[in-house]
């Protein structure tokens, strides 16, 4: 671990002297990939430094217990140092755990109504307003990029992204399909009705993540339709995208202009195909994405809501909380945080 430690710091020290060279600070795209990886290394280096200082003042306070004046104050200041010691390193394990390069990114979050008709629709919406009441406790901005209302409510498809401190890294862990079992507010003779939902997070595409090939783009303007507005509905505004290499289409209604309609479009599009390249590249890594929370498949079931018994639970850690109702109000902390605990032991167990 000191190894370790001692190259990341002596690496987070090059590369202030790098931030501070001419020819970086002339480079704007170095400048910022630079800084980017200084500020992902701060933390890590400060741990590294507090464990450091705490040696050797554990060290000095050895020496000083035996002393006639400074021995009892040296004996309560050691037992203090002693007691953080292995705390600290158990913190600086979990930074040494390796990163995920997409933590730190925002998203492009979708949900669909799945199995159950109506009331799929209806648990989608639920869903939608769950995670936005979530992002919105932690200050996050969210954007609704394309909307397919449920007859009934809620929505057959939603699409939204989320900006803000590393969203990612936070809800990552909630693609997969979502159950809910309740009483549908349609059903006369008051039986349970069990139905579905998918999610399907996906961490928004950089420029230098993923560079389209537009020879490779089909794109086709339509009529907006649904409901949209009398004033979206009287222009050709919609764009739709396909690519044709692997037939993924996207489509935005949801602006007045085509070209920013197209400009939301061509971002969704990136967006699912950088996420199409981090799944092959994960299962090209078999072992890796064993041990993973999920597949982040939409097919794999991964949580139940059950409003009866007022409880959620999450599948793949076995793990509940009995406060539906203020999950469902955004309250998903306790999960959120469930998951990601989960996360760093398995990788800490095979790292």
């Amino acid at each position: 671990m000191l190894e370790r430690l001692e190259i990341i710091y002596n690496h987070y020290k090059d590369i202030e002297n790098e931030l501070n060279s001419p020819e970086v600070l002339n480079d704007y795209t170095k400048m910022t990939k630079l800084s980017k990886e200084k500020s992902d290394l701060e933390t890590t280096v400060e741990k590294y430094q507090e464990y450091k200082t705490i040696t050797s003042e554990i060290e000095e306070l050895k020496e000083l217990i035996n002393d006639p004046e400074m021995g009892e104050m040296a004996s309560l200041e050691l037992a203090e140092k002693q007691e953080r010691l292995p705390i600290l390193t158990h913190e600086i394990e979990v930074l040494l755990i390796p990163k995920d390069e997409n933590d730190g990114k925002d998203i492009i979050m979708e949900i669909r109504g799945a199995a159950g008709g109506d009331e799929a629709n209806i648990f989608a919406g639920d869903l939608y307003r769950m995670y936005t009441r979530y992002a919105e406790k932690q200050g996050w901005k969210i954007e609704v990029i394309n909307e397919v209302p449920g007859a009934s409510g809620g929505y057959a498809q939603v699409e939204f992204s989320i900006k803000g401190d590393n969203v990612y890294s936070k809800l990552k862990f909630e693609s997969g399909s979502h159950r809910v079992q309740r009483v549908p507010t349609t059903e006369s003779q008051g039986r349970i009705q069990t139905s579905t939902a998918t999610v399907a997070v996906m961490p928004e595409a950089e420029d230098l993540d993923f560079e389209l090939d537009m020879n490779e783009i089909r794109i086709d303007i339509t009529r907006s339709s649904g409901c949209g507005g009398q004033g979206v509905n009287t222009t050709d505004s919609a764009v739709r995208l396909t690519h044709l290499p692997t037939g993924t289409i996207v489509y935005s209604q949801t602006e007045r202009s085509q070209i920013k309609n197209k400009e939301i479009a061509l971002k969704i599009m990136k967006t699912r195909l950088y996420d199409l390249k981090l799944r092959e590249k994960e299962a090209a890594e078999g072992e890796e994405r064993r041990n993973k929370i999920g597949t982040g498949d939409r097919a794999e079931k991964i949580r139940t809501y059950n409003y009866p018994q007022n409880r959620v639970t999450d599948h793949r850690i076995g793990f509940s909380v009995m406060n539906l109702d203020k999950v469902m109000d955004g309250d998903i902390d306790a999960i959120i945080e469930a998951l990601i605990t989960e996360d760093q032991r398995r990788k800490l167990e095979n790292s």
